[in-house]
C-alpha cells in the first residue's frame, strides 16, 4: 500500500546530523503502512518522495554499511 500525500506531509522528516547546510541533503521519514519516504531538501517538501518498504530500507542501509556504494 503506497502512503497518501497527507500520510507524506504529516509526516516528521528528518536529515542525518552529518548534512551540510547547503541545501544538497536528504531527508527520511518513518510513513504509514510500514514503509520509509526519501526526499531531496532543496525542494522544500513539495517534490517527490522516494517510498521503500521496511525490507528494501534494511537492504539498502546493509549495503551501504558494508561499502557497496563506495564507488558510486
Amino acid at each position: 500500500m503506497y502512503p497518501s500525500a497527507e500520510d507524506i506531509a504529516g509526516a516528521e522528516w528528518r536529515k542525518s546530523s552529518m548534512s551540510n547546510y547547503n541545501g544538497a541533503c536528504v531527508e527520511i521519514a518513518r510513513l504509514r503502512s510500514d514503509r520509509i519516504g526519501v526526499r531531496d531538501t532543496k525542494d522544500n517538501g513539495s517534490g517527490p518522495v522516494l517510498v521503500f518498504t521496511q525490507n528494501e530500507w534494511g537492504a539498502f542501509l546493509s549495503g551501504a554499511k558494508a561499502g557497496e556504494f563506495d564507488s558510486v
